[in-house]
């Protein structure tokens, strides 16, 4: 385990507001449970906490961004999306102006904040956005990266944050693109494309699993929801014919759909199959057993893979 993924976070914006003044942090009540209570202590005038008013701190961010700071602002994911889907759509992105949504806690991660706390729907509705860019780090690493990332990024950006300290993926310095994948572990029978904080850690335990079967998989942590690594996408559907998604979301808006829609457009042959919440609601529970519930779990992306492959 590394440092937790909000501290992260709050250190890249700490280091990028050392440089440039333009960078401000906006919470709604939230600064203590995002992490970002170093960086007002750091920069009282540039951390700003508007209440528990999300479509408020959307708002402040379109003017803020507008008068030409680089605002970040953060909230829990079912916050982001939304309550505040109207204000982040119109005043944000089809403004075209340059603000960087945080959407923490997202799917299981709420845990015991429950069901309405619980965001399954937040990729498919971002996805939703013109020119928006969605983006999903996947440990501590990868987290202070595409927080720079977004920085660099001239346009509006969403973010999904898992808050809490996950598995090691990444070597310090590793470097990332936006709209670019990471090819985790190479295979020739099948092909998981992982998105996330957790499936990414259970999609590697998947693979030696399936290791144990004779069955070789590739594991992709995707990082970029949209713009989605097509090429990648599509290189991997014709080499293994045989794609699981691992998401911790509705598969009916998001990674799955993504990855379905840049499959059939390209008329490839390729078998697809998901992992990830399914017409369902969030609901009450730790982690692991909301893991279990939903089906984001090492046994049940490998179950996935075999049916796939007929074995």
């Amino acid at each position: 385990m590394s440092k937790e993924m909000r501290q992260a976070y709050c250190d890249t914006l700490i280091e990028l507001a050392e440089k440039d003044k333009k960078v401000v942090v906006l919470e709604a009540d939230l600064m203590k449970a995002s992490g970002t209570m170093p960086f007002k202590k750091a920069f009282p005038e540039r951390g700003i906490d508007v209440g528990v008013a999300e479509a408020n701190l959307v708002g402040t961010a379109a003017g803020l961004s507008a008068a030409g700071y680089i605002p970040f602002a953060a909230t829990f994911g079912c916050f982001a999306s939304r309550r505040a889907f109207d204000q982040f759509f119109i005043s944000c992105n089809y403004a075209k102006l340059n603000v960087k949504l945080v959407g923490t806690d997202p799917g299981v991660s709420a845990a015991f904040n429950g069901g309405t706390h619980m965001p399954f729907e937040d990729s498919g509705m971002m996805r939703m956005i013109p020119g928006l860019t969605i983006v999903e780090p996947s440990d501590a690493v990868s987290a202070a990266a595409f927080t720079k990332l977004a920085y660099a990024h001239q346009g509006n950006v969403y973010m999904r944050l898992h808050r809490k300290a996950v598995a090691d993926i990444y070597p310090e310095g590793e470097k990332f693109e936006l709209g670019k994948g990471k090819v985790l572990r190479e295979g020739k029978d099948v092909t998981i494309i992982a998105m996330g904080a957790i499936l990414v850690a259970e999609a590697l335990k998947a693979a030696e699993a399936l290791k144990n079967d004779g069955i070789n998989a590739t594991v992709i942590d995707i990082l970029t929801l949209k713009p989605i690594d097509k090429d990648l996408v599509l290189s991997e559907a014709a080499k293994t014919g045989a794609i699981v998604t691992a998401e911790n979301a509705q598969v009916a808006g998001g990674l799955y759909a993504e990855v379905m829609k840049t499959v059939f457009e390209a008329g490839v042959p390729c078998k697809l199959a998901a992992v990830g919440v399914k017409d369902e609601f969030g609901q009450v529970g730790t982690q692991a057993w909301l893991q279990e519930y939903y089906g984001m779990t090492a046994e049940n992306i490998a179950k996935e893979a075999r049916t796939l492959l007929g074995k």
